[in-house]
């Protein structure tokens, strides 16, 4: 974690299912990988850590982790969520946490926990707004690819205007797709792989995940520490093909460094068709195409070849290279601390 020189004003969280992620929109991110399925009981301990190496003097919060099967339901994860964030707050003196509502409103913990549908799954909204300064004028579109889900939101005179607010409409609509960068399954995009002139069935065993593929395509970076992959091993290329290579029940030594290319290709193709897909879907439902395509976080990569799968000629807003690569890929948190400061409309 970068340790902040001074006292800030807010530090802001999004609590995601699979990682913490703060900012307090100035620039300033901190991102770590939290399995909320396993490690629900420690989340308090964990903000409190970050609390405290940060020393805001308020903390708010959006949330996707409510989500997690650990829970009975949404109100339950969410009610695990807000308490832990109100525990971090009491814990470090920062008054009480503000919780983040679809509607665009931040309330204290007591107005989340009773309304725990309309604070559940809020922070694409967040992220929608910042999108949507950039673009105040044009009818748009907001794609945010991330490790997990691709949000796909309709941006009309520099606000959000979305076909749905919750997760199960969402869907529908196609405005939330599940499928990221990272963390999805490889079976769970596509059937097959090409290998050497076969077209060989995929497992459908977790042997390799999206991020195996982003990786041998130069859209993700090595990271040698991390374990964070379908089989435990190190994030690196080397282990990616050993990964692709068990998708299709192939020996290691059966899949060089060019065989990973050809099927992290093909699995990146899939994945831009099925986002292509969703856009042409809200778009048709929204009525118009928009003149300008907002792009966000980490996934930009496949949210590009997407678009281009369309063959639209349009405007288009990067995140990442107006705010930075960091602060997109944490663009919920950063978003809700500029709302916070009053910066943000």
């Amino acid at each position: 974690m970068t340790h902040l020189p001074a006292r800030r004003d807010v530090l802001a969280f999004d609590v995601g299912g699979a990682n913490i992620k703060a900012a307090d929109g100035t620039g300033w991110t901190h991102a770590e990988p939290f399995a909320m399925w396993r490690e629900a009981p420690r989340l308090a301990d964990a903000i409190i850590r970050i609390v405290r190496d940060a020393g805001p003097r308020r903390i708010v919060a959006t949330m996707t982790g409510e989500i997690a099967d650990c829970f009975a339901d949404r109100r339950a994860g969410v009610v695990h969520i807000v308490r832990a964030l109100a525990a971090a707050a009491d814990a470090c003196g920062c008054g009480p946490a503000g919780i983040y509502r679809v509607d665009g409103q931040i309330v204290v913990p007591e107005e989340a926990v009773a309304d725990p549908l309309g604070v559940a799954a809020s922070n694409w909204h967040a992220v929608a707004r910042l999108a949507a300064s950039f673009v105040p004028d044009a009818r748009a579109l907001l794609v945010d690819i991330g490790s997990t889900t691709t949000d796909i939101v309709p941006l009309v005179a520099g606000r959000p205007a979305p076909l749905a607010t919750d997760d199960p409409g969402r869907m529908v609509t196609g405005e939330l797709v599940y499928t990221g960068v990272e963390r999805t399954p490889v079976p769970a995009i596509v059937r097959a792989l090409p290998h050497r002139g076969v077209r060989r069935p995929v497992s459908s065993e977790r042997f390799a995940d999206s991020r195996d593929a982003w990786l041998v395509l130069g859209g993700l970076h090595e990271d040698p520490a991390s374990r964070e992959t379908a089989d435990g091993g190190p994030f690196t290329l080397d282990g990616s093909r050993i990964r692709l290579a068990r998708a299709m029940l192939l020996e290691p030594n059966l899949m060089t460094a060019a065989d990973a290319e050809q099927a992290a290709s093909w699995i990146a193709e899939a994945q831009a068709r099925q986002v292509a897909r969703a856009v042409d879907r809200v778009v048709r439902q929204s009525g118009r195409r928009p003149e300008a395509v907002v792009h966000s976080g980490h996934g930009e990569r496949l949210a590009c070849m997407a678009l281009d799968r369309l063959g639209w000629s349009v405007a288009a807003v990067s995140l990442p290279a107006v705010v930075g690569a960091a602060v997109s890929r944490s663009a919920p948190a950063h978003a809700l601390a500029l709302i916070a400061r009053g910066e943000l409309s």
